[in-house]
């Protein structure tokens, strides 16, 4: 990843963000991430790369959504056995989509399985675009700007840690960055579950 990201720069995150968003199972997120340490080094502006990453966010999720809305249904009907999941499944969604939509699609965005079908389902389920827009936006501004400084400050922290403490020290601030984010990860899988 960090290649891709010192031979491409901001293209790469922008592309492998937007695809992400639009619905392909490509590390998005961690596309981001690598990128937040990368420009804790000084190789990239921190400001670039979250409005690069929040614009993709935004552009690959209105993707996913007209793909949903104009393909979505389309395809599922195309099929007689989704047919009968889609008659059984859909009012439900439908209903789901009007009364929590706005919620479901900003959340979506921290979500790595849902962040990468959010879009498309908003998109089936026939959201209103505009409020898809907002809460779409509001989710990849909010979520590019979190996981950007929380991967800038932590590959900071490490590069300090290491010039001052060596070594053992850069290693010791490693370790509790990946604990943090090991917790954060199994908190989520325990909110997904529930």
């Amino acid at each position: 990843m960090a290649h891709f990201i010192h031979t491409y720069g901001l293209w790469f995150v922008f592309a492998i963000v937007c695809a992400e968003s639009a619905g392909l199972w490509l590390p998005g997120e961690t596309a981001l991430i690598a990128a937040g340490v990368y420009a804790a080094k000084g190789h990239l502006s921190i400001v670039s790369l979250i409005v690069v990453a929040a614009a993709a966010a935004i552009i690959g999720d209105n993707i996913g959504y007209w793909l949903g809305r104009e393909g979505g249904r389309r395809l599922i009907y195309r099929y007689p056995w989704a047919k009968r999941q889609a008659d059984r499944v859909m009012p439900r969604a439908e209903r789901f989509f009007e009364k929590h939509g706005g919620k479901a699609v900003f959340f979506a965005r921290f979500f790595g399985g849902i962040r990468v079908t959010g879009a498309w389902l908003a998109g089936i389920t026939r959201m209103p675009w505009w409020r898809f827009l907002f809460w779409n936006a509001l989710g990849g501004i909010v979520w590019a700007t979190a996981v950007g400084l929380v991967s800038f400050y932590a590959g900071k922290a490490v590069a300090d840690a290491v010039a001052r403490y060596g070594t053992y020290g850069g290693a010791a601030i490693a370790v509790i960055v990946v604990v943090l984010l090991v917790g954060i990860h199994v908190g989520r899988r325990r909110m997904e579950s529930a």
